[in-house]
């Protein structure tokens, strides 16, 4: 939380000040009670001692009064609001590894799967890209709110050879900057990257490709696909089958969300990434905003004030 007058938390020393003083008068006036009256007869005298209920008036009055300093010294908090527009780019590793068994039906497949699911989740309003990705990095269907076509776009995925993770990251960042809100501002933009390895081929590294990211503000948000277990087979001259373990490769993708703000997961199984992408979902739906919470305190402060007033007189009969 970040005040904009913090100056003004300095009157909340007045509040100890304030306990001190009444811890004093509370003493003096009982003291004085007992000077005039036999504590002996106190328990004819009347039904019951207030004993500690006594506090709740001012302790309730006191933690008004500090809410409402807070509340003066202009409180903000950051809070999660809804996007109206945005532009999401879904990048997908369609190399040969990603025809690995291990998540079914294989590792691509179930990419796609779920990346079309995630679509369904993904706001109106909001703009969504489709970013392949093997031996080099293209756009299989631009920022659009047509969800058809980028279903579509989705489905035309076909396998291929290499890696170009850092082509994938560079041209999935600049996609959104073209975008304008009516009002001509650029809205914001996310990408999500799924793959199961470190980068093999391309024309740009995968460091240079994040920083560029980070430049334009487009936090890349990655998904780790596969188990230790996947394995791709290739034919060889003969007709022999060659199978290759293709193990997923966890540091460049982590890498690549640290740097550009994003988050990193990792998914075993169809339903797992299927998760992932509800949590993305859930995500790039909003934005953190900070706002002025004065009112809040003011409100809890009244409160308080309202609470103390009411306990005070249905208890002891009088107004603190």
């Amino acid at each position: 939380m970040s005040f904009g007058d913090p100056l003004a938390l300095a009157a909340l020393a007045v509040v100890p000040v304030l306990a001190w003083l009444w811890f004093l008068q509370d003493r003096r006036r009982r003291k004085a009670a007992g000077a005039f009256t036999n504590l002996a007869l106190l328990p004819n005298l009347v039904d019951r001692a207030p004993g500690r209920l006594r506090l709740v008036p001012p302790v309730l009055f006191l933690t008004a009064l500090g809410a409402l300093v807070v509340g003066f010294a202009r409180p903000h908090a950051n809070i999660r609001v809804p996007r109206h527009e945005a532009t999401v780019v879904l990048a997908i590793d369609v190399s040969r590894s990603m025809q690995a068994h291990d998540v079914k039906p294989t590792r691509m497949a179930a990419a796609q799967r779920a990346a079309s699911a995630f679509v369904d989740r993904v706001p109106d309003t909001y703009s969504i890209a489709v970013v392949g990705f093997g031996s080099r990095a293209y756009v299989a269907v631009p920022p659009t709110r047509d969800r058809a076509l980028v279903r579509q776009a989705l489905a035309d995925l076909t396998p291929g050879e290499g890696t170009a993770i850092g082509d994938a990251v560079g041209l999935s960042a600049k996609l959104g900057q073209k975008q304008r809100t009516v009002d001509g501002v650029v809205p914001p933009e996310s990408v999500l990257l799924l793959s199961d390895g470190a980068p093999d081929g391309g024309r740009t590294a995968t460091l240079a490709a994040a920083e560029q990211a980070k430049r334009l503000h487009v936090s890349v948000s990655t998904v780790l696909l596969g188990t230790a277990n996947g394995v791709v087979a290739r034919t060889l001259v003969g007709g022999y089958t060659e199978e290759i373990r293709v193990p997923p490769s966890p540091g460049t993708l982590q890498l690549i969300a640290r740097r550009t703000g994003g988050e990193f997961f990792r998914a075993t199984s169809a339903k797992a990434l299927d998760t992932v992408y509800r949590h993305l979902a859930t995500r790039v739906g909003h934005r953190t905003e900070s706002r002025e919470v004065t009112d809040v305190f003011a409100i809890g402060a009244l409160v308080l004030l309202l609470a103390g007033g009411v306990f005070s007189v249905l208890r002891f009969r009088r107004v603190p």
